[in-house]
């Protein structure tokens, strides 16, 4: 009897420990994604967008994986910084959700800068072979 919750504690402990990587893995994913689109590594980019990407942007237009790496490829979105203020991960096993909150700073339109402060929402899968990849990103600006 001592041994059967002995282990029950012990893959308690485990899976909680497994949500905590899981929670450090996808914000650590965030931060350097958010990295990656102000440094244009696509060859990152390319890996962490899933194949059916829906990105709706603040001001709803709707880009899948294919247009919106040609939009910061062909400087339509240039992001000059993208400081991360708030983020919490939610972990669903082979899904996480990510809300947030971060201030970017785009591209001047017409000389001046142009920094919008976003709420978030971003959904992860795991995919066997490729890892975390990013499904959907849905912002709302702030006023």
């Amino acid at each position: 009897m001592k041994n059967i919750l002995i282990l029950a504690l012990s893959l308690i402990i485990g899976q909680a420990a497994l949500a905590q990587n899981t929670k450090a893995d996808v914000e650590a994913l965030e931060r350097k994604r958010f990295a990656a689109q102000v440094s244009k590594d696509f060859d990152f980019l390319e890996k962490i967008f899933a194949d059916d990407l829906v990105y709706t942007h603040s001001n709803a237009k709707v880009d899948n994986k294919i247009s919106y790496l040609a939009s910061i490829k062909e400087g339509k979105s240039v992001y000059k910084s993208i400081d991360l203020q708030e983020i919490s991960v939610r972990d669903y096993g082979k899904i996480a959700v990510v809300n947030g909150r971060a201030m970017i700073e785009l591209g001047p339109v017409d000389g001046k800068p142009n920094i919008v402060n976003l709420r978030y929402t971003v959904v992860y899968s795991k995919n066997g072979k490729k890892g975390w990849q990013l499904n959907t990103w849905q912002s709302t600006k702030l006023l």
